[in-house]
Protein backbone atom coordinates (compact mmCIF):
# COMPACT_ATOMS: atom_id res chain seq x y z
CA UNK A 1 0.00 0.00 0.00
CA UNK A 2 1.29 3.44 -1.33
CA UNK A 3 -0.17 6.24 0.08
CA UNK A 4 0.79 9.42 -1.85
CA UNK A 5 0.81 13.16 -0.49
CA UNK A 6 -2.55 14.78 -2.01
CA UNK A 7 -1.78 18.53 -3.35
CA UNK A 8 -3.42 21.46 -1.27
CA UNK A 9 -5.04 24.58 -3.01
CA UNK A 10 -3.30 26.93 -4.34
CA UNK A 11 -1.37 24.59 -6.00
CA UNK A 12 -0.27 25.39 -9.79
CA UNK A 13 -0.81 22.14 -10.79
CA UNK A 14 -4.21 21.60 -9.55
CA UNK A 15 -5.20 24.12 -12.12
CA UNK A 16 -3.81 22.49 -15.10
CA UNK A 17 -5.37 20.45 -17.77
CA UNK A 18 -4.09 16.56 -17.73
CA UNK A 19 -2.80 15.12 -20.77
CA UNK A 20 -4.89 12.33 -21.97
CA UNK A 21 -3.49 8.56 -20.98
CA UNK A 22 -2.26 6.84 -24.36
CA UNK A 23 -1.32 3.37 -22.95
CA UNK A 24 -2.46 1.79 -19.70
CA UNK A 25 1.36 0.20 -18.79
CA UNK A 26 2.12 -1.33 -15.47
CA UNK A 27 3.42 2.30 -13.99
CA UNK A 28 -0.23 3.78 -14.85
CA UNK A 29 -1.25 0.34 -12.91
CA UNK A 30 0.61 1.31 -9.60
CA UNK A 31 -0.70 4.86 -9.70
CA UNK A 32 -4.17 4.15 -10.46
CA UNK A 33 -3.89 1.13 -7.06
CA UNK A 34 -1.73 3.94 -5.12
CA UNK A 35 -4.65 6.44 -5.73
CA UNK A 36 -7.39 4.19 -4.33
CA UNK A 37 -4.65 3.48 -1.65
CA UNK A 38 -4.69 7.37 -0.82
CA UNK A 39 -8.67 8.03 -1.27
CA UNK A 40 -9.28 4.98 1.25
CA UNK A 41 -6.62 6.44 3.68
CA UNK A 42 -7.67 10.00 3.62
CA UNK A 43 -10.77 8.82 3.54
CA UNK A 44 -12.81 10.21 0.43
CA UNK A 45 -14.54 9.13 -2.14
CA UNK A 46 -12.66 10.03 -5.28
CA UNK A 47 -9.37 11.49 -6.04
CA UNK A 48 -7.56 12.56 -9.80
CA UNK A 49 -4.26 12.23 -10.74
CA UNK A 50 -3.41 15.63 -10.68
CA UNK A 51 -4.39 15.95 -6.95
CA UNK A 52 -1.24 13.73 -6.52
CA UNK A 53 1.33 15.83 -8.83
CA UNK A 54 0.83 13.73 -11.68
CA UNK A 55 -1.44 15.34 -14.97
CA UNK A 56 -2.81 12.77 -15.98
CA UNK A 57 -6.36 11.64 -17.16
CA UNK A 58 -7.36 8.89 -14.90
CA UNK A 59 -9.35 9.31 -11.30
CA UNK A 60 -10.52 6.72 -8.81
CA UNK A 61 -14.07 6.87 -7.23
CA UNK A 62 -15.68 4.99 -4.57
CA UNK A 63 -18.87 6.34 -3.82
CA UNK A 64 -20.08 3.07 -1.39
CA UNK A 65 -20.50 4.96 1.95
CA UNK A 66 -23.15 2.47 3.47
CA UNK A 67 -21.76 1.07 6.85
CA UNK A 68 -20.45 -2.65 6.05
CA UNK A 69 -21.29 -2.56 2.66
CA UNK A 70 -18.97 -4.22 0.40
CA UNK A 71 -16.66 -1.45 -1.52
CA UNK A 72 -16.86 -0.82 -5.46
CA UNK A 73 -14.01 0.80 -6.51
CA UNK A 74 -13.59 2.27 -10.27
CA UNK A 75 -10.78 3.25 -11.99
CA UNK A 76 -11.14 5.64 -15.09
CA UNK A 77 -8.37 6.59 -17.56
CA UNK A 78 -9.38 9.05 -19.87
CA UNK A 79 -13.14 9.59 -18.62
CA UNK A 80 -15.04 11.63 -20.64
CA UNK A 81 -19.16 12.97 -20.69
CA UNK A 82 -20.83 12.18 -23.13
CA UNK A 83 -24.23 12.84 -21.88
CA UNK A 84 -25.82 14.94 -19.12
CA UNK A 85 -29.15 14.93 -18.01
CA UNK A 86 -30.88 18.27 -17.93
CA UNK A 87 -32.21 18.02 -14.36
CA UNK A 88 -30.19 19.02 -12.05
CA UNK A 89 -29.07 18.21 -8.45
CA UNK A 90 -27.38 19.79 -5.56
CA UNK A 91 -24.89 18.41 -3.20
CA UNK A 92 -22.83 19.95 -0.81
CA UNK A 93 -18.90 18.95 -2.26
CA UNK A 94 -15.60 18.86 -0.49
CA UNK A 95 -12.27 17.99 -1.83
CA UNK A 96 -9.28 16.45 -0.60
CA UNK A 97 -6.65 19.00 -1.86
CA UNK A 98 -9.35 21.49 0.04
CA UNK A 99 -9.73 20.21 3.32
CA UNK A 100 -12.59 20.79 5.45
CA UNK A 101 -14.12 22.82 3.01
CA UNK A 102 -17.14 22.44 1.70
CA UNK A 103 -20.02 24.12 -0.31
CA UNK A 104 -23.18 23.83 -2.48
CA UNK A 105 -22.47 23.16 -6.09
CA UNK A 106 -25.24 22.21 -8.92
CA UNK A 107 -24.17 19.59 -11.28
CA UNK A 108 -26.82 17.44 -13.72
CA UNK A 109 -28.45 14.87 -11.82
CA UNK A 110 -27.21 12.32 -13.78
CA UNK A 111 -24.41 11.64 -16.60
CA UNK A 112 -23.11 9.13 -18.98
CA UNK A 113 -19.29 8.85 -18.86
CA UNK A 114 -17.15 6.37 -21.34
CA UNK A 115 -13.27 5.31 -19.98
CA UNK A 116 -10.52 2.79 -20.38
CA UNK A 117 -10.08 0.27 -17.04
CA UNK A 118 -7.16 -0.86 -15.85
CA UNK A 119 -6.90 -3.51 -18.49
CA UNK A 120 -7.56 -1.30 -21.46
CA UNK A 121 -10.84 -2.16 -22.13
CA UNK A 122 -13.71 0.59 -23.26
CA UNK A 123 -16.90 1.12 -20.78
CA UNK A 124 -19.56 3.50 -20.90
CA UNK A 125 -22.13 3.81 -17.85
CA UNK A 126 -24.60 6.20 -16.57
CA UNK A 127 -23.81 7.62 -12.68
CA UNK A 128 -26.52 8.93 -10.53
CA UNK A 129 -27.04 10.68 -7.35
CA UNK A 130 -23.56 10.69 -5.22
CA UNK A 131 -21.92 8.82 -8.28
CA UNK A 132 -22.62 11.41 -10.86
CA UNK A 133 -21.61 14.28 -8.41
CA UNK A 134 -18.30 12.46 -7.91
CA UNK A 135 -17.67 11.74 -11.24
CA UNK A 136 -18.04 15.27 -12.63
CA UNK A 137 -16.00 16.51 -9.76
CA UNK A 138 -12.87 14.45 -10.43
CA UNK A 139 -13.58 14.69 -14.37
CA UNK A 140 -12.99 18.89 -13.58
CA UNK A 141 -10.24 18.11 -11.64
CA UNK A 142 -8.80 17.03 -14.91
CA UNK A 143 -9.84 20.15 -16.87
CA UNK A 144 -7.89 22.20 -13.97
CA UNK A 145 -11.24 23.06 -12.95
CA UNK A 146 -12.06 22.82 -9.03
CA UNK A 147 -15.37 22.73 -6.95
CA UNK A 148 -14.76 26.34 -6.13
CA UNK A 149 -14.80 27.80 -9.12
CA UNK A 150 -18.67 26.83 -9.21
CA UNK A 151 -19.15 29.08 -6.47
CA UNK A 152 -19.20 33.05 -5.89
CA UNK A 153 -16.07 35.26 -6.30
CA UNK A 154 -16.30 36.18 -2.67
CA UNK A 155 -16.66 32.64 -1.00
CA UNK A 156 -13.84 31.30 -3.48
CA UNK A 157 -11.60 34.20 -2.08
CA UNK A 158 -12.40 33.30 1.45
CA UNK A 159 -11.92 29.37 1.45
CA UNK A 160 -8.66 30.62 -0.92
CA UNK A 161 -7.44 32.80 1.75
CA UNK A 162 -8.30 29.71 4.46
CA UNK A 163 -6.30 27.48 2.36
CA UNK A 164 -2.80 29.83 1.96
CA UNK A 165 -3.00 29.72 5.79
CA UNK A 166 -3.53 25.67 5.99
CA UNK A 167 -0.51 25.37 3.53
CA UNK A 168 1.83 27.70 5.70
CA UNK A 169 0.58 25.68 8.86
CA UNK A 170 1.42 22.47 7.20
CA UNK A 171 4.72 23.35 6.04
CA UNK A 172 5.60 24.69 9.72
CA UNK A 173 4.83 21.14 10.81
Amino acid sequence: MTVRPILIYPEPRLKKVSRAVDVVNDELKKLANDMLDTMYDAPGVGLAAPQVGVLKRLIVLDCVKEEGAAPQPMVLFNPKVVWESEEMNVYEEGCLSIPEQYAEVERPAEVTVQWTDMEGAQHEATFDKLWATCVQHEIDHLDGKLFIDYLKPLKRQMITRRMVKVKRERARE
